[in-house]
């Protein structure tokens, strides 16, 4: 989960889009004359024109738009005018635009993948990297790929994916420049929908100062990912077979930025909903969505933990996401998304403390939620959404993967790192892919010769060319192999698109034959799963972690595996 820019895309989001100036940065909520910025929902069925007067009558100014799902960002100086806003009949709800808040850069990224980044730092020990037999040269350490049949021997002889197939990656941006990845980028339809933001309105670090921008315009290029998150979800879709380093599922279709996501790891409510907008009218065949939209991991129509100006605020999240995302599916898109690694079945009632996690006004903290089914977790509990589980190399649900049963639609491989004999980490059951070596380099893990110092970091050369790779796990890297199977469907079963070229095919299709074709996994004898964790203390002790997770459901859909994990071979030669 992670992010991307703002430079004429937003021209290309609506015909009728006003682009927002590259060098503001939105203000944050306060008292009368500071101004804010407020996301804002036009009614269905209204006008354009009856929508922005009613935006002008509550005292806003409109600074970009989204006209075809009719949501808007504005800007005002009124400390009322979500009240006022309310009561124009033309409006349907807003929510703070917060893209100011409380979140130094390094901290938010600990918070958000603290399960994919477990184990970094350890600098002991080494990964042995020896050329594959067969395939790519990393290709051995790919337990994933095996486990879904996505190999030189598997899928990949009968349908390794077309050119014609575009998947787009909403999330932190895509390193285009990666060695591994450039073959199939494509830069002319890549957008980013965000702004970075140095500072908040208190001076404290959000994304950083925007400095390696030629312009210094805060708006990164198509091709950058200064976070990692985008470009190893990327090179798990689709990292071609170049002979260098290892291959995704679909190895010959084109990855497509869509950044939604912050350097910082926040993903706010307005660039999901054009990256989604953006992918219904550019042809775009499948997107993953590896994150859920901040501030709230849960959005409770009426929680009395709330106030009722965060209820409506959560109300107005909910309409939003599920109108982009019901455009996208009308569109021809199919929309994957990560389950979520807070070990907890969606299906039942469980407690949130991590929300909102963005202040929008000074004091704002997260408060203790008891947050039942009803309460929607997005975009992966929107409309027409695929969730997805994530397995360790024994096949096990993954010790941090949520779950439930009705939730859950397919298992992928996401890594899990403690799925070993001793129950110790191991980077090698975590997930490889392909990591910027500017950040590596940023974070101490190269040596002065280029060669990696840590084992969750590797590194492959050919003629000159070198390229790094790193360990990480969680369901978002379960989601975009599901993502590579669905672009293969599209590749082997789509039709002509008359419209944008290339190839299309219905999601409901799409869902069919990923559902159809899984491998049909059953829940655990006795029912659960308990995880035994050996964590390794900063003084090289370990501390014994231990977990039960009850599955739910038959072996033809349950709450750990859903219709089964997904078989990229079968998927292709039904």
């Amino acid at each position: 989960m992670r992010r991307v820019a703002i430079t004429a895309a937003c021209a290309v989001v609506a015909s009728t889009a006003l682009a927002l100036p590259a060098s503001a940065v939105p203000a944050q909520p306060g008292a009368q004359g500071k101004a804010s910025e407020y996301v804002v929902l036009y009614k269905e069925g209204v006008s354009l024109s009856k929508a922005r007067a009613a935006v002008q009558a509550a005292g806003g100014t409109i600074v970009s738009e989204n006209a075809d799902v009719g949501v808007a960002t504005v800007r005002t100086t009124d400390a009322g005018f979500a009240a006022a806003a309310a009561r124009q009949g033309a409006l349907e709800g807003t929510a703070s635009n917060r893209v100011i808040g409380h979140a130094p850069k390094v901290a938010k990224a600990a918070k958000r993948f603290a399960v994919e980044q477990e184990g970094r730092g350890q600098t002991t020990g080494r990964t042995a990297v020896k050329p594959a037999k067969k395939g790519e040269p990393l290709a051995d350490l790919q337990w994933d790929m095996k486990q879904i049949r996505a190999t030189a021997d598997g899928s990949y002889k009968t349908e390794p994916g077309d050119r014609g197939v575009l998947v787009g990656v909403i999330d932190t941006g895509i390193d285009g420049s990666h060695p591994d990845i450039k073959a199939n980028f494509n830069r002319a339809l890549s957008r980013n929908f965000t702004v970075d933001i140095p500072t908040d309105a208190n001076g404290v670090e959000v994304d950083g100062p925007c400095e390696d921008e030629p312009d210094k315009s805060c708006n990164d290029p198509v091709d950058v990912d200064e976070n990692e998150h985008g470009t190893h979800v990327a090179s798990t879709i689709a990292s071609p077979r170049n002979g260098l380093g290892m291959a995704g599922v679909a190895p010959n279709v084109q990855l497509v930025n869509l950044r939604a996501g912050q350097d910082s790891g926040y993903f706010f409510l307005q660039p999901t909903v054009d990256a989604l907008t953006y992918a219904g009218k550019n042809g775009i065949d499948v997107v993953n969505m590896s994150y859920y939209i901040d501030p709230w991991l849960f959005n409770c129509a009426s929680n009395p933990a709330d106030s009722p100006e965060d209820q409506a605020e959560q109300r107005t999240i909910i309409k939003a996401v599920n109108r982009a995302l019901n455009f996208a599916h009308r569109h021809g898109v199919t929309l994957i998304a990560a389950a979520g690694n807070e070990a907890i079945d969606y299906t039942k009632t469980n407690v949130d403390t991590s929300s909102p996690d963005f202040a929008s006004e000074p004091g704002e903290q997260p408060h203790e939620r008891t947050i039942p089914p009803s309460c929607l977790s997005l975009p992966g509990e929107g409309d027409h959404v695929i969730p997805v589980s994530s397995t360790g190399i024994s096949k096990r649900k993954a010790y941090y993967s949520s779950f439930g049963n009705g939730y859950v639609q397919v298992a992928a491989p996401g890594g899990d790192k403690y799925d070993t004999a001793d129950g110790k980490l191991d980077d090698k059951a975590g997930i490889w892919a392909a990591y910027p070596e500017s950040i590596a380099r940023e974070r101490g893990e190269l040596n002065a010769d280029g060669t990696p110092n840590t084992p969750r970091v590797i590194r492959d050369c050919k003629g000159g060319t070198c390229a790094y790779y790193q360990s990480i796990q969680g369901t978002s890297m379960a989601s975009p192999h599901v993502a590579g199977v669905a672009a293969l469907i599209v590749s082997k079963y789509g039709k002509r698109d008359r419209v944008h070229g290339g190839l299309t095919l219905a999601p409901d299709v799409v869902r069919s034959v990923l559902t159809g074709t899984a491998a049909k996994t059953a829940c655990p004898a006795g029912g659960s799963y308990t995880y035994t964790r050996y964590v390794q203390q900063a003084d090289g002790s370990y501390q014994k972690v231990v977990a039960t997770h009850t599955c739910e459901g038959s072996k033809g859909r349950n709450g750990f595996y859903g219709y089964g994990i997904v078989d990229a071979q079968r998927a292709v030669t039904r």
